[in-house]
Protein backbone atom coordinates (compact mmCIF):
# COMPACT_ATOMS: atom_id res chain seq x y z
CA UNK A 1 0.00 0.00 0.00
CA UNK A 2 1.76 3.78 -1.27
CA UNK A 3 1.80 6.16 1.51
CA UNK A 4 0.55 9.91 0.72
CA UNK A 5 3.01 11.87 -0.68
CA UNK A 6 2.98 14.15 2.00
CA UNK A 7 3.61 11.35 4.45
CA UNK A 8 6.16 9.13 2.79
CA UNK A 9 8.02 12.70 2.52
CA UNK A 10 7.72 13.20 5.97
CA UNK A 11 8.76 9.98 7.14
CA UNK A 12 11.90 9.47 4.29
CA UNK A 13 12.92 13.00 6.09
CA UNK A 14 13.01 11.46 10.07
CA UNK A 15 15.06 8.62 8.57
CA UNK A 16 19.06 8.88 8.78
CA UNK A 17 20.51 7.71 5.65
CA UNK A 18 24.35 9.03 4.90
CA UNK A 19 24.92 12.64 6.42
CA UNK A 20 21.31 13.07 7.96
CA UNK A 21 22.49 10.91 10.86
CA UNK A 22 22.51 13.87 12.84
CA UNK A 23 18.93 15.20 12.10
CA UNK A 24 18.08 11.38 13.05
CA UNK A 25 19.34 11.48 16.38
CA UNK A 26 17.68 14.98 16.60
CA UNK A 27 14.22 13.55 16.15
CA UNK A 28 15.29 10.83 18.23
CA UNK A 29 16.22 13.06 21.43
CA UNK A 30 12.81 14.91 20.34
CA UNK A 31 10.65 11.56 20.57
CA UNK A 32 12.62 10.73 23.99
CA UNK A 33 11.65 14.05 26.20
CA UNK A 34 8.15 13.66 24.95
CA UNK A 35 7.94 10.08 26.09
CA UNK A 36 9.91 11.34 29.82
CA UNK A 37 7.06 14.21 30.01
CA UNK A 38 4.31 12.11 29.05
CA UNK A 39 5.38 9.42 31.51
CA UNK A 40 5.81 11.51 34.34
CA UNK A 41 2.89 13.13 34.16
CA UNK A 42 0.70 9.87 33.57
CA UNK A 43 2.53 9.00 37.10
CA UNK A 44 2.22 11.84 38.75
CA UNK A 45 -1.57 12.16 37.98
CA UNK A 46 -2.20 8.28 39.26
CA UNK A 47 -0.30 9.06 42.27
CA UNK A 48 -2.38 11.85 43.15
CA UNK A 49 -5.56 10.15 42.13
CA UNK A 50 -4.48 7.42 44.20
CA UNK A 51 -4.35 9.28 47.38
CA UNK A 52 -7.58 10.79 46.67
CA UNK A 53 -9.56 7.44 46.40
CA UNK A 54 -7.32 6.10 49.32
CA UNK A 55 -8.57 8.47 51.33
CA UNK A 56 -11.69 9.03 50.37
CA UNK A 57 -12.11 5.02 50.50
CA UNK A 58 -10.82 5.06 54.31
CA UNK A 59 -12.90 7.88 55.43
CA UNK A 60 -16.20 6.16 53.67
CA UNK A 61 -15.49 3.13 55.96
CA UNK A 62 -13.89 4.75 58.93
CA UNK A 63 -16.93 8.01 59.42
CA UNK A 64 -20.34 8.34 58.64
CA UNK A 65 -21.85 10.25 55.31
CA UNK A 66 -24.36 12.48 57.04
CA UNK A 67 -24.42 13.77 60.63
CA UNK A 68 -27.56 14.80 62.32
CA UNK A 69 -27.91 16.77 65.70
CA UNK A 70 -31.33 18.04 67.14
CA UNK A 71 -30.39 21.23 68.55
CA UNK A 72 -34.01 22.34 70.19
CA UNK A 73 -34.62 19.40 72.41
CA UNK A 74 -30.90 18.77 73.61
CA UNK A 75 -30.50 15.46 71.86
CA UNK A 76 -32.69 12.78 70.71
CA UNK A 77 -34.14 11.20 73.27
CA UNK A 78 -35.54 8.11 71.68
CA UNK A 79 -32.74 7.18 69.03
CA UNK A 80 -34.01 3.69 67.69
CA UNK A 81 -37.24 5.78 66.89
CA UNK A 82 -35.31 8.62 65.28
CA UNK A 83 -33.23 6.39 63.26
CA UNK A 84 -36.46 4.54 61.92
CA UNK A 85 -37.39 7.69 60.99
CA UNK A 86 -34.40 8.60 59.44
CA UNK A 87 -34.01 5.61 57.18
CA UNK A 88 -37.37 6.90 55.47
CA UNK A 89 -35.32 9.90 53.84
CA UNK A 90 -35.00 9.10 50.22
CA UNK A 91 -31.14 7.78 49.87
CA UNK A 92 -31.05 6.63 53.72
CA UNK A 93 -29.86 3.05 54.19
CA UNK A 94 -28.84 3.34 57.95
CA UNK A 95 -28.89 5.40 61.12
CA UNK A 96 -26.68 4.84 64.36
CA UNK A 97 -26.34 6.77 67.21
CA UNK A 98 -23.57 8.56 69.02
CA UNK A 99 -22.27 10.19 71.93
CA UNK A 100 -19.00 12.06 71.20
CA UNK A 101 -16.68 13.02 73.97
CA UNK A 102 -12.81 13.21 74.74
CA UNK A 103 -10.50 11.86 77.64
CA UNK A 104 -7.06 10.74 78.56
CA UNK A 105 -6.15 7.23 78.65
CA UNK A 106 -3.62 6.05 81.42
CA UNK A 107 -2.01 2.64 82.39
CA UNK A 108 1.79 2.43 83.99
CA UNK A 109 2.97 2.48 80.32
CA UNK A 110 2.05 5.84 79.30
CA UNK A 111 -1.36 8.11 79.07
CA UNK A 112 -2.86 9.31 75.15
CA UNK A 113 -5.63 11.74 74.79
CA UNK A 114 -8.19 9.87 72.78
CA UNK A 115 -11.61 10.48 71.10
CA UNK A 116 -14.46 8.38 72.93
CA UNK A 117 -17.61 7.70 70.89
CA UNK A 118 -20.43 6.03 72.81
CA UNK A 119 -22.33 3.79 69.92
CA UNK A 120 -24.73 1.16 69.88
CA UNK A 121 -22.56 -1.57 68.21
CA UNK A 122 -25.21 -3.32 66.60
CA UNK A 123 -26.23 -0.15 64.09
CA UNK A 124 -22.74 1.05 63.95
CA UNK A 125 -22.16 -2.02 61.83
CA UNK A 126 -24.47 -0.68 59.28
CA UNK A 127 -23.23 2.47 59.28
CA UNK A 128 -19.55 2.26 59.51
CA UNK A 129 -16.56 -0.39 58.67
CA UNK A 130 -15.71 -0.36 62.24
CA UNK A 131 -17.12 -4.18 63.02
CA UNK A 132 -15.01 -5.58 60.09
CA UNK A 133 -11.85 -3.38 61.14
CA UNK A 134 -11.32 -5.08 64.73
CA UNK A 135 -8.49 -7.31 64.38
CA UNK A 136 -8.60 -8.50 67.89
CA UNK A 137 -11.30 -9.13 70.31
CA UNK A 138 -14.65 -8.25 69.02
CA UNK A 139 -17.44 -4.87 68.86
CA UNK A 140 -19.59 -7.13 69.68
CA UNK A 141 -17.93 -7.57 72.95
CA UNK A 142 -18.87 -3.86 74.29
CA UNK A 143 -22.91 -4.64 74.89
CA UNK A 144 -21.72 -8.27 76.33
CA UNK A 145 -19.01 -7.08 78.70
CA UNK A 146 -20.16 -7.55 82.47
CA UNK A 147 -16.72 -7.70 84.17
CA UNK A 148 -15.88 -5.42 87.18
CA UNK A 149 -14.70 -2.14 85.28
CA UNK A 150 -17.44 0.51 84.57
CA UNK A 151 -17.49 -1.01 80.90
CA UNK A 152 -15.18 -2.19 78.00
CA UNK A 153 -13.63 -0.26 75.54
CA UNK A 154 -12.33 -1.29 71.67
CA UNK A 155 -9.35 0.95 71.01
CA UNK A 156 -7.32 2.07 68.30
CA UNK A 157 -4.34 -0.39 66.98
CA UNK A 158 -1.40 2.33 67.79
CA UNK A 159 -3.29 3.63 71.14
CA UNK A 160 -3.38 -0.03 72.53
CA UNK A 161 0.67 -0.18 71.43
CA UNK A 162 0.97 3.23 73.33
CA UNK A 163 -0.82 2.23 76.19
CA UNK A 164 0.65 -1.32 76.39
CA UNK A 165 -2.95 -2.35 76.98
CA UNK A 166 -4.82 -5.16 74.62
CA UNK A 167 -7.61 -7.15 75.00
CA UNK A 168 -8.45 -8.43 78.85
CA UNK A 169 -6.32 -5.46 79.62
CA UNK A 170 -7.70 -2.28 82.07
CA UNK A 171 -6.73 1.31 81.12
CA UNK A 172 -8.21 4.28 83.25
CA UNK A 173 -9.83 7.10 81.38
CA UNK A 174 -10.10 10.14 83.02
CA UNK A 175 -12.64 12.98 81.12
CA UNK A 176 -14.01 16.40 82.11
CA UNK A 177 -17.07 15.20 83.38
CA UNK A 178 -16.19 15.05 87.01
CA UNK A 179 -17.24 15.38 90.61
CA UNK A 180 -18.15 18.74 92.07
CA UNK A 181 -16.36 19.76 95.23
CA UNK A 182 -15.52 22.56 96.88
CA UNK A 183 -12.37 23.24 95.07
CA UNK A 184 -14.37 22.90 91.61
CA UNK A 185 -15.10 19.82 89.32
CA UNK A 186 -12.31 17.03 90.08
CA UNK A 187 -12.02 14.61 87.16
CA UNK A 188 -12.57 11.21 87.99
CA UNK A 189 -11.31 8.41 86.71
CA UNK A 190 -12.82 5.41 85.42
CA UNK A 191 -11.83 2.01 84.60
CA UNK A 192 -12.35 0.72 81.45
CA UNK A 193 -11.46 -3.10 80.37
CA UNK A 194 -10.22 -3.43 76.63
CA UNK A 195 -11.69 -5.96 74.80
CA UNK A 196 -11.01 -4.93 71.20
CA UNK A 197 -8.38 -3.58 69.16
CA UNK A 198 -8.84 -2.11 65.67
CA UNK A 199 -7.11 -1.04 62.64
CA UNK A 200 -9.21 1.38 60.57
CA UNK A 201 -6.09 2.32 57.95
CA UNK A 202 -6.58 6.19 58.96
CA UNK A 203 -4.30 7.64 60.81
CA UNK A 204 -6.44 9.88 63.25
CA UNK A 205 -8.76 6.89 64.02
CA UNK A 206 -5.95 4.46 64.87
CA UNK A 207 -3.95 6.97 66.72
CA UNK A 208 -6.35 8.52 68.85
CA UNK A 209 -10.32 7.06 69.30
CA UNK A 210 -11.65 4.16 71.51
CA UNK A 211 -15.58 3.01 71.18
CA UNK A 212 -17.67 2.62 74.36
CA UNK A 213 -21.19 1.91 74.18
CA UNK A 214 -23.78 4.47 75.01
CA UNK A 215 -24.92 3.37 78.44
CA UNK A 216 -21.07 4.03 78.83
CA UNK A 217 -20.90 6.63 77.63
CA UNK A 218 -23.76 8.78 78.84
CA UNK A 219 -22.16 7.92 82.46
CA UNK A 220 -18.77 8.86 81.50
CA UNK A 221 -19.85 12.29 80.30
CA UNK A 222 -23.15 12.81 81.99
CA UNK A 223 -24.98 12.58 79.22
CA UNK A 224 -28.94 11.26 79.20
CA UNK A 225 -29.60 11.84 75.30
CA UNK A 226 -28.05 10.76 71.95
CA UNK A 227 -26.20 13.64 70.66
CA UNK A 228 -25.68 12.92 67.26
CA UNK A 229 -27.32 10.20 64.71
CA UNK A 230 -24.60 9.03 61.62
CA UNK A 231 -26.36 8.23 58.76
CA UNK A 232 -25.27 5.79 55.46
CA UNK A 233 -26.29 7.15 52.31
CA UNK A 234 -26.92 5.04 48.89
CA UNK A 235 -24.66 7.21 47.32
CA UNK A 236 -21.99 8.63 49.17
CA UNK A 237 -21.36 11.54 46.41
CA UNK A 238 -25.10 12.87 46.86
CA UNK A 239 -24.53 12.93 50.78
CA UNK A 240 -24.85 16.76 50.78
CA UNK A 241 -27.88 16.80 48.79
CA UNK A 242 -29.44 14.21 51.31
CA UNK A 243 -28.08 16.32 54.31
CA UNK A 244 -29.65 19.27 53.29
CA UNK A 245 -33.20 17.22 52.27
CA UNK A 246 -33.17 16.26 56.04
CA UNK A 247 -34.61 19.20 57.71
CA UNK A 248 -36.69 20.30 54.66
CA UNK A 249 -38.38 16.81 55.10
CA UNK A 250 -38.33 15.87 59.24
CA UNK A 251 -38.19 19.92 60.26
CA UNK A 252 -35.89 23.25 61.24
CA UNK A 253 -34.81 20.76 64.41
CA UNK A 254 -32.87 19.04 62.70
CA UNK A 255 -28.96 20.22 62.10
CA UNK A 256 -27.17 18.14 59.37
CA UNK A 257 -23.49 18.10 57.98
CA UNK A 258 -21.84 15.66 55.82
CA UNK A 259 -18.12 14.07 54.80
CA UNK A 260 -17.39 16.00 52.59
CA UNK A 261 -17.58 19.23 54.63
CA UNK A 262 -15.78 17.72 57.37
CA UNK A 263 -12.65 16.72 55.48
CA UNK A 264 -13.02 19.42 52.79
CA UNK A 265 -9.70 21.02 53.77
CA UNK A 266 -7.71 17.39 53.36
CA UNK A 267 -9.28 17.07 49.87
CA UNK A 268 -9.18 20.67 48.93
CA UNK A 269 -5.37 20.28 49.86
CA UNK A 270 -5.09 17.53 47.44
CA UNK A 271 -6.77 18.99 45.16
CA UNK A 272 -4.41 22.17 45.14
CA UNK A 273 -1.58 19.44 45.03
CA UNK A 274 -2.74 17.76 42.08
CA UNK A 275 -3.18 20.81 40.23
CA UNK A 276 0.40 22.01 40.77
CA UNK A 277 1.72 19.05 40.10
CA UNK A 278 0.25 18.81 36.79
CA UNK A 279 1.18 22.43 35.99
CA UNK A 280 4.54 21.75 37.14
CA UNK A 281 5.15 18.71 34.98
CA UNK A 282 3.48 19.79 32.28
CA UNK A 283 5.47 22.23 31.70
CA UNK A 284 8.10 20.07 31.33
CA UNK A 285 5.84 18.08 28.47
CA UNK A 286 6.04 22.16 26.80
CA UNK A 287 9.88 21.90 27.52
CA UNK A 288 10.06 18.70 25.76
CA UNK A 289 8.01 19.97 22.44
CA UNK A 290 10.67 22.85 21.74
CA UNK A 291 12.90 20.34 21.09
CA UNK A 292 10.60 19.78 17.83
CA UNK A 293 10.66 23.16 17.03
CA UNK A 294 14.48 22.97 17.18
CA UNK A 295 14.89 19.69 14.89
CA UNK A 296 12.32 20.87 12.50
CA UNK A 297 14.14 24.57 11.68
CA UNK A 298 17.98 22.09 11.24
CA UNK A 299 15.55 19.95 9.15
CA UNK A 300 14.54 22.79 7.31
CA UNK A 301 17.77 24.87 6.77
CA UNK A 302 19.47 21.17 5.54
CA UNK A 303 16.23 20.27 3.55
CA UNK A 304 16.13 23.99 1.76
CA UNK A 305 17.27 22.40 -1.29
CA UNK A 306 15.15 19.44 -1.50
CA UNK A 307 11.81 21.92 -0.76
CA UNK A 308 12.90 24.10 -3.71
CA UNK A 309 13.44 21.33 -6.06
CA UNK A 310 10.13 19.81 -4.88
CA UNK A 311 8.52 23.32 -5.02
CA UNK A 312 10.00 23.33 -9.07
CA UNK A 313 8.47 20.21 -9.62
CA UNK A 314 4.75 21.23 -8.72
CA UNK A 315 4.21 20.79 -5.00
CA UNK A 316 2.61 23.89 -3.62
CA UNK A 317 3.17 25.71 -0.49
CA UNK A 318 0.41 23.88 1.40
CA UNK A 319 2.03 20.68 0.40
CA UNK A 320 5.23 21.56 1.93
CA UNK A 321 3.71 22.69 4.74
CA UNK A 322 2.14 19.14 5.92
CA UNK A 323 5.07 17.66 5.49
CA UNK A 324 6.63 19.39 8.22
CA UNK A 325 3.48 19.46 10.33
CA UNK A 326 3.21 15.52 9.98
CA UNK A 327 7.13 15.30 10.39
CA UNK A 328 5.65 17.20 14.21
CA UNK A 329 2.68 14.77 14.41
CA UNK A 330 4.61 11.46 13.98
CA UNK A 331 7.37 12.48 16.69
CA UNK A 332 4.41 13.49 18.86
CA UNK A 333 2.12 10.36 18.57
CA UNK A 334 6.17 8.63 19.03
CA UNK A 335 6.43 10.43 21.80
CA UNK A 336 2.83 10.02 23.91
CA UNK A 337 2.25 6.17 22.75
CA UNK A 338 5.87 5.34 24.35
CA UNK A 339 5.17 7.80 27.38
CA UNK A 340 1.77 6.39 27.64
CA UNK A 341 2.89 2.58 27.53
CA UNK A 342 5.88 3.46 30.31
CA UNK A 343 3.83 5.42 32.32
CA UNK A 344 0.72 2.65 32.47
CA UNK A 345 3.55 -0.08 33.24
CA UNK A 346 4.98 1.64 36.13
CA UNK A 347 1.65 2.44 37.60
CA UNK A 348 0.99 -1.22 37.63
CA UNK A 349 4.20 -2.16 38.98
CA UNK A 350 4.20 0.58 41.69
CA UNK A 351 0.15 -0.72 42.97
CA UNK A 352 0.90 -4.18 42.50
CA UNK A 353 3.58 -4.07 44.92
CA UNK A 354 3.15 -1.21 46.62
CA UNK A 355 6.56 0.23 46.34
CA UNK A 356 5.64 4.34 47.25
CA UNK A 357 5.07 4.11 51.45
CA UNK A 358 4.58 7.72 53.62
CA UNK A 359 4.65 8.82 57.04
CA UNK A 360 1.39 7.81 57.97
CA UNK A 361 0.89 10.51 60.49
CA UNK A 362 1.29 13.03 57.55
CA UNK A 363 -0.70 11.88 54.85
CA UNK A 364 -2.89 9.19 57.04
CA UNK A 365 -2.00 6.50 54.98
CA UNK A 366 0.90 3.82 54.94
CA UNK A 367 1.35 3.62 50.90
CA UNK A 368 -0.22 4.89 47.90
CA UNK A 369 -2.25 3.43 45.49
CA UNK A 370 -1.55 4.63 41.70
CA UNK A 371 -4.87 4.71 40.09
CA UNK A 372 -4.68 5.84 36.37
CA UNK A 373 -8.17 7.87 35.63
CA UNK A 374 -9.14 7.26 31.46
CA UNK A 375 -10.36 10.71 31.44
CA UNK A 376 -6.92 11.93 32.86
CA UNK A 377 -5.02 9.08 30.74
CA UNK A 378 -6.22 10.32 27.56
CA UNK A 379 -6.98 14.21 28.35
CA UNK A 380 -2.66 14.16 28.51
CA UNK A 381 -2.40 12.20 25.31
CA UNK A 382 -4.40 14.51 23.54
CA UNK A 383 -3.15 17.70 25.02
CA UNK A 384 0.89 16.29 24.61
CA UNK A 385 -0.14 15.36 20.80
CA UNK A 386 -2.11 18.79 20.39
CA UNK A 387 0.86 20.43 21.39
CA UNK A 388 3.07 18.44 19.30
CA UNK A 389 1.43 20.02 15.91
CA UNK A 390 1.29 23.66 17.71
CA UNK A 391 4.82 24.00 17.90
CA UNK A 392 5.21 22.81 13.96
CA UNK A 393 3.61 25.64 12.93
CA UNK A 394 6.07 28.15 12.42
CA UNK A 395 8.58 26.31 10.87
CA UNK A 396 6.03 24.77 8.37
CA UNK A 397 4.93 28.17 7.57
CA UNK A 398 9.16 28.69 6.89
CA UNK A 399 9.64 26.19 5.10
CA UNK A 400 6.70 26.56 2.68
CA UNK A 401 7.65 30.61 1.90
CA UNK A 402 11.36 29.20 0.96
CA UNK A 403 11.61 30.77 -2.63
CA UNK A 404 13.16 27.98 -5.13
CA UNK A 405 15.09 30.58 -7.14
CA UNK A 406 17.02 31.61 -3.84
CA UNK A 407 17.23 28.54 -3.17
CA UNK A 408 18.73 27.04 -5.82
CA UNK A 409 20.95 29.85 -6.87
CA UNK A 410 24.43 28.66 -5.91
CA UNK A 411 23.33 24.86 -5.89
Amino acid sequence: MSLPFELYVSVRYLVARRKQASMASTSLISVLGVTVGVTALIVALALMTGMQQELRDRIFGAQAHVYVWKVLDGGFEDYEAEARRLTTVPGVLAAAPAIPGRGLARTRAGDVFVNVKGIDPVLEATVTDLAAAVRRGSLADLAAYDGPALGGIVIGEEVARRLGAFVGDEITLITPSGTLSPMGVLPRPRRLEVVGVFRLGLFEYDTGYGFVTLDTAGRLFREDRVQTMQLRVEDPYAARAVAGAIPERLGASYVTDDWSSVNSTLFEALFLEKMALTVAIGLIVLVATLNIVSSLIMLVMEKSRDIAILKTMGAGAGVVRRIFVLQGAIIGLAGTTAGALAGYVICTVMDRYQLLRLPADVYHIAYVPFIIEPLDFWLVLFAANLVCLLVTLHPSRHAARIDPAEALRYQ
